[in-house]
């Protein structure tokens, strides 16, 4: 099952590496905490989630932009809490979670030891749609930047996953091939679908056991990288 043509390992960044949802809910904890302490945090990452997910594939694919998304994905988070917030709060908690968040850096279990296992025996990058600003600070915080000879970022590369020019940049910047480069991602049509279609294999990180195709190699944990690298 090992995977032997292999010499760039290029991986996403947030749930893959780090754990957006526990970070997040962390940084929403501490914002209402202060200014919003009549919010249940359980019932807002309720409904918070799937809005969130819901926008940022609306941004992935530039019919919303990320200003918007900040600002969708707060306000119809309040509207579904029938919880009464005026836009310009709305904008002074997205701009305080923008900040804070990086703070927070939980990574999913695993993750430094099997950075460790391949650092060395691979050249490591990452590829992310995130916020250009906030993936850095995310990765300094969280000491993963050692570990990545390159960073390619959506805002840099000018388009996001899986538009094939963000792999083409990640590939030039990494100065690597496609034919022996592989992606790992947690999103199938992002990370897994964008890499095959341009040429690169693939694993899908199915940490929340979703049902998938047979011939999609994946993964529940990290460590079980181990089976094909």
């Amino acid at each position: 099952m090992k995977i032997t043509n292999i010499k760039d390992v290029f991986f996403d960044l947030d749930h893959t590496l780090w754990d957006f949802d526990k970070n997040s809910e962390l940084t929403f904890e501490k914002i209402f905490s202060r200014k919003h302490p009549a919010i249940e945090i359980g019932e807002f990452i309720e409904k918070y989630v799937p809005i969130n997910q819901a926008c940022w594939t609306l941004y992935q694919y530039d019919k919303i932009t990320h200003q918007e998304l900040r600002y969708k994905r707060l306000k119809e988070s309040f509207d579904a809490l029938n919880y009464i917030v005026s836009d310009e709060e709305i904008e002074t908690i997205s701009q305080e979670y923008i900040q804070l968040l990086p703070d927070n850096n939980h990574l999913f279990d695993g993750a430094f030891e099997i950075l460790d296992y391949l650092n060395g025996k691979y050249k490591l990058h990452i590829i992310t749609n995130g916020f250009a600003d906030v993936q850095f600070r995310k990765m300094k915080n969280a000491k993963l930047e050692p570990y990545f000879e390159s960073i390619t970022n959506s805002e840099i590369a000018g388009v996001k996953k899986p538009n094939p020019i963000i792999f083409e940049h990640a590939l030039s910047l990494a100065n690597a091939k496609k034919e022996s480069s592989i992606m790992i991602g947690d999103s199938l049509d992002a990370d897994v679908q964008g890499a095959l279609n341009m040429g690169l294999d693939a694993i899908f990180f199915n940490e929340s056991n979703r049902p998938v195709e047979e011939n999609i190699k994946q993964i529940n944990h990290l460590l079980e990288l181990k089976k094909y690298l």
